[in-house]
């Protein structure tokens, strides 16, 4: 995992404040039932250098306090 240093200002997936992001090249697991800090987090497949990555953007309940519009299918 590393913390890319060219990170956009809002969430590419769904245009929302985030409070980190991370960037991954290996094996992902994610569990956020209960969680205390994280309300969701986004994923978004970028390539670095050519080689496919997984950039998650960590939404706190604070950054989508009452927006409930990305957590519900259409």
């Amino acid at each position: 995992m590393r913390i890319p240093d060219d990170a956009p200002a809002a969430c590419p997936v769904c245009g929302d404040a985030y409070d980190s992001v991370s960037e991954h090249d290996a094996g992902l697991m994610v569990n956020l039932c209960d969680n205390e800090r994280y309300r969701r987090v986004c994923f978004d497949p970028v390539a670095v250098g050519g080689a496919p990555r997984v950039r998650f953007y960590h939404h706190t309940h604070d950054c989508t306090a009452g927006d409930d519009r990305h957590d519900a299918p259409e």
